[in-house]
Order: C-alpha cells, then structure tokens, then sequence
C-alpha cells in the first residue's frame, strides 16, 4: 500500500531539511582538514595491478596511469556537451552539490520506497574517484558532498570538467578519455565523431555494462539514448541526430602484446570489477591469482591455429568463397569448475569476441545426452527399448506436422537408449523427449546451467535451441562430477600490496542428480567412443573418456564436448556469418580431432583415474540393441552400469 501523497511530501521536505543540515555540519567539521584537496596538484600515479596463471606466468597488468592527460582545449565540444547532458545538467549553474537533483532524487526514493543512489555531480563524482571508495553509506556521500564544495571554491568549472574527463573509467580498462578513445576507436581524442562521443559519454554510467567490448548490443542502445538527449536538448540539430544514429560502431580490433590469454582476461574482468570496484582494481597494485594453464592455454592456442588453417584448406578446396572458419575451446576442472583453458576465436587481434563465453549456437546432436540424462534421472534404465522408425509429430505451429529423419536416412527398429545415444538416432530421441515431457526437459537442462528456450517444443531433442559453449560444458561436467553443478570460474585468490588476501573464490556447486544416476549416464557417454561416433578417440588417451558430437544443418556447427574423470573440454567450429564449413564437416570429422589434441595435451603426464562407481550401481554384460544379456565371452555384448535393482535378471538372457 502507497503512502499519501501529503506524507510523501512531508517526509521530502524534511528529508532535504535534515540532508542540508547534516552537509552544512559535516562542511565547518571537515573546513579545516582536506589534505586530500591541497595534495591534489602532487597526485601520485597507482600501483599496477597483476594478473597470474595458475603455474605463474604472468598474464596481463592493469593500470589507470598510463595515460597522458588531454587539455580542455583538445577535447571535442560534443563529448563535453554529452557529458554534462547525461551525468549533470546543471553542472556550470550549481556549487558542486546540486540541490534540485538532491530533491528529485530524494522523492524518487520516497516514491520507491527504497534507497536509491543518486544526485551525484559531476564533482561530487570526481571527489569519489579521487579520494573515496565506492562504498555506498550516508557518511561517504556526505564526504562527497563536502570535498565537491571545497573542489568547487578552488578550480574553475572547465578545470573540474577537464580533471573529471581525464580521470574518470569508461569500462575495460580505459581511465581517461584519452585511453578510452584509443582502446574503443584506436584515435586521438580530437578525432573522435558525434556517434564515438556519445557512447563514450554514455559509458561511466555502468562502464563495464555498457563498453563496447563487454556489451557492444547494449552499448550502442546506450548511445542512442544519449545521441536522443542531446536533440531533446538542442545540443545537436535533427540532421546531426540522425548522420549519428546511422553510424556503426567501427571498434578498434588493436591487439594489447602485454596481455596473453586476452579472451580469459575479458572473461575475468568484469566479476573482479564487481567484486573489487574498478578504482581497486586499476589502481590498487593488487596480485590476482587465476585458474588458467598457461602452458596449456599456450598449447591450445597453437592446435586451434593449425586446424583452422587445415579447414580453410579444405574449404578453398571444395570451392566455398571466402573461407574464415572460427574455433572455441574451453577446458574446466570437473570437481572445482576451474577455467584451464579458454580460447575464444582463432586470433584475438581479428576478433575479440569471445565464441566460448558469449556466441549462442545450436549444439544439434551434442543436446542429446542432456535428454537421456533425464530420462535416467527419472529411473530409465539404459537398456529400455525405443522405437527408431520413421514418425511423425507435432510441429511448432497449430496443426502443422513434423517428421524427423536420421541422418543415415536408415531405421533400426526397438533399440536400447544406449544404442540410440551412441548411434546418435534423431527420431528415438525425440520420441523419448515426447514421453519425459518438453518442460520437464527444459527445467532440467536449466538446472546444468543452460538457458532454456521459453517456450521449449520437440525441435529442441534436436538441438536448436542456441546455447553457449561455456553452458554445455558445465552441463556435461556434471555427469562425472557425481551428479553436482559446478559454476566456472577463473579466479582464485586476490591479494592487495601487502600480500594480504582481500577476496577468495570456492566452488560454487549444487547437486543436479543423483551420484548414481550420473554414473550410469557417464557410462552410456563411455558408450559413445568405444561404440558409437565417437570412435576416433577410442584408445588414443590414457584412460577412460566420454564425450558426444554435434553437428547442425547445412554443416554450420560442429561439436565436440568430452571429458575425463579430472577434466570437461569442448569445441565448437563454425562461422561467424552462419556460412556452412562444407559437405561432410561434422563434429566428429572437424570438432573430434581437435578436441583430442587437447585432452592428450591436458591429461598429459597425469595420473591414470577412472569414473566414478558407487556402491549402489552394478556392471552387466548385454547386447546394445536388444538390451538382453549376454555371456562374457559374445563380442557383441558391452558392458553396462545399472543401478542396483533395475538390473536385467537371468530370465532375460537370451
């Protein structure tokens, strides 16, 4: 129930009343003692911050001074202007705390019923950067308030806009407007557009949401707002507005040669920015400890290289125009959900979008194991029969039909849910999504972390729904984890210049099934490289692997995700347009062999380990398409874990 109208003004008027009293107390308390302000002109330059692998090798510095400060003369008027119009309208009109901004803000909160930030000026913004943490109490917003009014009395507004603009983070490490126009647009400050100033001074908002590297969808919404402030202002005429609006973002693809692992260091970025506050980080001199082999992350690199230089050859070969084959690779321990590796395109100086983390994909085939997982987890045995003939079911829209087709075109009739998963059969696993239910599916391929679609139909069986090579890892992981849900992470340990530990990370997991039923899907996953598609990896590690391929229509996506008791890898190829990789390009064929160079590299030297094996699951000898048993000695019989007491009996030998 909302508050009348009358009592909400009532508490306005002396929310102000008591704000205004408590800024003129805490200014006469803190008059006499700024050495802060009286030490600004002698400002001394922040500790690097440095970013480690897992075996010491450094991987990247952050730094806020490595900038040269811009003279307000050299700063376009456009970008002053969409500063001042996005951050502090009355900017040249108030004394550094703008007391029309205190009420609105203050009214909003009562409206809300909570406490908002807000009222912020562009000084009071500045003293914070300068002086302040980014702790969010009553007592540092009055220090803001204090210090903006003394900052106030000593520079001239042009000084404070220029010390401001060269001062504050505009998002992935640019302190600065002149670091922000050469990381984003690779330019001098002065060359900048209308478009460029407009999204740079949409940025300190939320710098590492709307950077244009993070963000770029997000960041030119974000533009447009500003560009759409300035017309309503008449800052800009219609013309301008609209030469702006039409302007693509043109980012700079610049490559940094003292960062390696740059698409895990993008990864990283943003949670330790949150975590930490990017003053902290950019300044603080700290010592991040990461999860990522270098010499592994190195290796991985150099394979992606050679394979895709393999695949343009064979693409140029069968006549596609204008091959560019991409690769992602990610690496994650299964018990901690550490990162090991992760590459997120064949050259970050091409491309630095990361397609292990952020490029959604349909998976086709690689799916499948989420939908026998369940039906596992809803006590399945792997030897229930299923029909692989042709059929016909509902399709997406009202009273359309859909029929799916094999990709062999070839039928095998009642199979085991083993043979269906090894053999990859399309039309048996539809059918078993049908019976488990399409929500049911979903909530479940959610809980191992991936995004559901929201309406979710039989198609997704199939794999259509896109999802991110990051979401079907972690999901795969789960099986050899005995049931639990790792969340990824990269970070260790954060140390400040002390050596004192400041922030640590641990697993975050949570069980998803059962112990027991996630060794029995691990075993049908077995199934598929010693029986099924998975074939050309049989033999080649030491020690037990699972895993499933993927392959998408046309050949536009090809997968491989596998693990071994210790370690999760997938691989996604494709292109970035959408393009087919060419005839007979599937995740076994292109994905496969590049995943098995990197689990050979990853397992190398490592101790020989095994799946799991609770006491509550038994190993029987039977036939994988009757699902009957068979004797020790029939070649054609595998063997399969159950769990105890859904077992096959004697009676059912045949």
């Amino acid at each position: 129930m909302r508050m009348p109208i009358g009592k909400l003004v009532v508490i306005t008027i002396c929310s102000v009343g008591a704000i205004s009293g408590a800024i003129a107390g805490v200014y006469w308390s803190f008059a006499h003692d700024l050495p802060q302000i009286r030490g600004l002109e002698s400002y001394k330059p922040s500790a690097i911050t440095r970013i480690y692998s897992a075996d010491q090798v450094l991987l990247a510095e952050l730094f806020s001074e490595n900038r040269d400060p811009v003279p307000f003369s050299m700063i376009p008027e456009y970008l002053k202007q969409a500063v001042i119009i996005t951050e502090d309208r009355n900017f040249y009109t108030h004394s550094g705390v703008d007391l029309k901004g205190v009420v609105r803000a203050i009214y909003r909160d009562v409206m809300a019923q909570q406490l908002l930030e807000g009222a912020s000026t562009i000084t009071m913004q500045l003293t914070k950067t300068l002086f302040l943490d980014n702790k969010k109490t009553i007592k540092r917003k009055l220090k803001e308030a204090v210090l903006a009014l003394h900052l106030e009395r000593r520079f001239t507004k042009d000084e404070l806009l220029g010390l401001y603009l060269n001062q504050i983070y505009f998002g992935s490490g640019a302190y600065g407007i002149k670091s922000a126009a050469r990381i984003f647009f690779n330019k001098p400050v002065q060359q900048l557009t209308l478009a460029e100033c407009a999204l740079i001074a949409g940025m300190p908002k939320a710098p590492s949401l709307y950077s244009p590297l993070v963000n770029p969808d997000l960041a030119l919404k974000r533009r447009n707002t500003v560009l759409r402030q300035m017309l309503e202002t008449k800052t800009i005429d219609q013309l301008r507005f609209q030469q702006a609006m039409a302007e693509p973002i043109a980012l700079s693809e610049q490559k940094n040669p003292s960062k390696n692992a740059q698409y895990f260091i993008d990864f990283i970025l943003p949670g330790l920015e949150t975590e930490l506050g990017s003053a902290i980080l950019y300044k603080g001199g700290l010592t991040i400890q990461t999860t990522l082999r270098f010499n592994l992350q190195q290796g991985v690199e150099k394979i992606v290289k050679n394979h895709m230089a393999a695949l343009t050859a064979r693409m140029h070969k069968a006549g596609l125009p204008d091959p560019n084959p991409e690769c992602a690779v990610l690496s994650v321990d299964i018990a901690s959900g550490a990162i090991l590796c992760m590459v997120g395109g064949k050259a970050y100086e091409t491309s630095s979008v990361n397609r292990a983390v952020s490029a959604r994909r349909q998976p086709g085939s690689a799916f499948k194991p989420i939908v026998y997982a369940h039906a596992v987890k809803k006590g399945y045995p792997q030897n229930k029969l299923i029909l692989d003939a042709p059929a016909i079911f509902p399709g997406k829209e009202k009273n359309t039909f859909w029929q799916p087709e094999n990709f062999s075109k070839r039928y095998s009739g009642e199979i085991t849910l083993r043979r269906a998963l090894t053999h990859s059969k399309n039309v048996p696993v539809v059918r078993l999504m049908q019976m488990l239910g399409t929500d049911s599916v979903a909530h479940f391929a959610e809980e191992l972390g991936i995004i559901p679609p929201p309406v979710p139909d039989l198609f997704l069986a199939l794999g259509t729904w896109e999802m991110s090579l990051m979401e079907l890892v972690s999901a795969y992981a789960v099986f050899p984890n005995r049931g639990n849900y790792v969340e990824p992470m990269g970070v260790m340990e954060v140390l400040d210049l002390s050596g004192r530990t400041i922030a640590r990370w641990r697993p975050r997991k949570r069980a998803v099934m059962s112990r027991k039923a996630a060794a029995v899907v691990t075993d049908m996953m077995q199934g598929v490289i010693l029986e099924g598609t998975g074939r050309k990896a049989k033999g080649r590690l030491q020690g037990p692997v699972a895993g499933k391929s993927g392959t998408t229509k046309e050949y536009k996506d090809a997968w491989f995700i596998g693990f071994s008791p210790t370690i999760a890898t997938g691989v996604w190829v494709g292109n970035d347009d959408g393009r087919t990789l060419g005839e007979g390009e599937t995740g076994a064929r292109t994905a496969l062999p590049i995943w098995l160079n990197v689990m050979q590299m990853a397992t190398h030297q490592q101790p020989t380990q095994y799946f799991d094996l609770p006491d509550d699951v038994v190993k029987i000898r039977m036939d994988p398409v009757s699902g009957k048993l068979v004797s020790g000695e029939d070649p054609s019989g595998v063997d399969a874990l159950f769990v105890r007491g859904t077992e096959l009996t004697s009676n059912e030998k045949r």
